[in-house]
């Protein structure tokens, strides 16, 4: 089993690679391809040839089930093109999360910036977005769509999910898009968000769920888990730790279900052998958005 050090790490590598990728204006990207899992090598993962779209199989601008159709061209309008292409989330929490003007808004594991960036436009002026990334290839593209987009209500910061170096009580909403499945302490990242939420504060995210078990071979493959696969809760779990966090108004509403095709897809794109099962998943992994409320205080 993986410490939790270590599979920072093989994400770090990872979600670098593809930064690097897009920073470099390449038309083919990765995000869930084997040529970019979770190598131990960065190195090596970067240095092999890019295959196109996010989870998908490798062909140029193929379809993929998770990050496919999750942003209108209305919300898109205006972004830099290399926000869009790293958008590799699961998710719109900034359509579903109830944003006002004059809010602070933290994104965990922000990536190329896009949930910032439109966060940044439902708060408004009197308001801040902030994203949080452990990854300095992904801050510097975020930065590099910040400038670009002209938005000065923004700021990004490095650091971990498990440890979020922001003062107690100092922000209205937390979103994350597909992210919080890629943490191998989940405890601690809903106890660090409770911590830095002010009373009152509300979780919106966007993640990987599932229900029922999920397959030990799956659980245990590293590709599947920065594939977005394996790392996932159960709702659950979920429910669970968010509870135990003294989150109440706890809420999961499945946004996506997987069949079996897809399924199959995110697999193949993992490069997870067959003995995995993840085929056994069909109707059961899906992407949720996933709310929480921090009691105000008494």
């Amino acid at each position: 089993m993986s410490t939790v050090k270590e599979t920072q790490e093989r994400v770090r590598a990872r979600y670098g690679a593809i930064a690097s990728q897009v920073s470099a204006n390449t038309e083919d990207t990765v995000c869930c391809g084997k040529v970019n899992g979770c190598s131990d090598d960065g190195a090596a993962a970067a240095s092999q040839p890019a295959k196109a779209s996010c989870c998908g199989t490798g062909e140029p601008l193929e379809w993929d089930p998770i990050t496919s159709d999750l942003y209108d061209d209305a919300q898109t309008a205006g972004l830099p093109m290399d926000a869009v292409l790293a958008s590799l989330g699961c998710g719109n929490p900034t359509a579903l999360a109830q944003l006002s003007p004059g809010e602070t808004v933290l994104d965990l594991g922000s990536g190329g910036g896009i949930d910032v960036l439109l966060s940044a436009r439902r708060v408004g002026p009197t308001g801040r977005a902030i994203g949080l990334d452990m990854t300095d290839e992904m801050l510097a593209l975020a930065r590099k769509n910040q400038a670009a987009a002209g938005v000065s209500n923004v700021e990004f910061v490095k650091g971990t999910m498990e440890s979020m170096p922001l003062p107690d009580e100092s922000v209205d909403v937390i979103i994350s898009n597909c992210v919080i499945n890629l943490s191998g302490d989940k405890r601690l990242v809903m106890q660090e968000a409770f911590r830095v939420l002010k009373p009152g504060g509300r979780l919106a995210i966007s993640d990987i769920v599932h229900r029922g078990e999920m397959p030990a071979n799956a659980r245990a493959n590293a590709d599947l888990w920065c594939g977005c696969v394996s790392g996932a809760l159960s709702d659950g779990e979920y429910t669970a730790l968010l509870g135990e966090a003294g989150f109440t108004d706890i809420g999961i509403e499945p946004t996506r279900e997987y069949g079996e095709a897809e399924i199959r897809a995110l697999a193949d794109a993992a490069g997870a052998p067959a003995s995995t099962q993840v085929a056994t998943l069909a109707g059961s992994l899906m992407s949720a958005f996933i709310r929480g409320k921090k009691p105000t205080a008494n």
